[in-house]
């Protein structure tokens, strides 16, 4: 059976956990992980303290954080290998610079998910904060792999200077998605904020519901409308983690803008055309 950390205690001021990691866990006993020091404002205290534990890591590697985790930050940071689910909502910077791995929510999480990940998977079931997938404040990378499934809203500067890697958000999504983007791709398939892709060097963001596409910024150039091949393999991918999306996104047409003209002048917006490209 996996670990199971269930929070027992009200939460105030947060705590810092990224000292509870899943390949230490495995050689653990649920006293030794109890007695994990954890960061709590300007002191250290028990994990134990707040939380009681059960369950053992060695065979599934697997971990499970049970009740109000939404004053719990860091879950999953630097997260290598194996499964960590929160069921519930989760803190800040959950899944952190992690390599490998999945991490799934079955709630809400805070600001700064999947912040400067590298691989693994990300899934979120409920709605996401700001700065997913972004650079830290004086960093030169964002993400530089793996993948972000939102299944319900996210926030604002959606990937910040992401490097590579994949975000998927179904619901609605904040303002600048794409800001300083380096590489990688940004799927949006609900309503958008403003001002898509600001500073973007390469990569690519895709808006799905061409009703609610945000005004393009002067320095995009609309270039041309076609079908792009990738993109039915990256929506093929998704289908097949479960992610909703609709067959008619699979053979429609995509306005391309190409942008930001500031920078490279590599990176581009798709919009998905409901109607045909003569009437457009």
């Amino acid at each position: 059976m996996p670990v199971v950390i269930s929070v027992r205690e009200t939460i105030t001021i947060p705590l810092e956990v990224d000292t509870v990691r899943l390949e230490t866990l495995r050689e653990q006993s649920p006293d030794d992980i109890r007695r994990t020091l954890v960061q709590q404002g300007n002191r250290q205290v028990e994990l134990g303290q707040y939380c009681d534990v059960s369950g053992s890591a060695s065979d599934d590697n697997e971990l499970i954080w049970q009740g109000d985790c939404s004053r719990i930050k860091l879950i999953g940071t630097h997260l290598a290998e194996g499964t960590i689910r929160v069921e519930g909502d989760a803190g800040m910077h959950l899944g952190a610079e992690m390599t490998g791995g999945e991490i799934l929510v079955t709630g809400n999480t805070a600001d700064w998910t999947g912040a400067e990940m590298h691989g693994g998977r990300i899934r979120v079931l409920g709605n996401a904060g700001h700065l997913v997938g972004s650079v830290y404040r004086g960093g030169l990378k964002g993400m530089t792999g793996g993948e972000i499934l939102i299944h319900g809203n996210a926030g604002n500067e959606l990937g910040h200077s992401m490097r590579r890697g994949l975000i998927a958000v179904a619901g609605r999504s904040g303002d600048a998605p794409g800001v300083a983007m380096l590489a990688g791709t940004i799927l949006l398939f609900g309503e958008a904020g403003i001002r898509p892709g600001p500073g973007m060097k390469r990569g690519t963001i895709v808006f799905f519901q061409p009703e609610h596409v945000p005004d393009m910024l002067p320095t995009f150039r609309r270039a041309t409308i076609y079908q792009p091949v990738f993109l039915r393999i990256c929506l093929k991918h998704l289908q097949q983690q479960g992610f909703p999306v609709p067959e008619e996104l699979f053979h429609a047409d995509y306005l391309r803008y190409s942008g930001d003209l500031l920078e490279s002048g590599k990176g581009e917006i798709l919009i998905r055309q409901v109607e045909s490209p003569a009437a457009v």
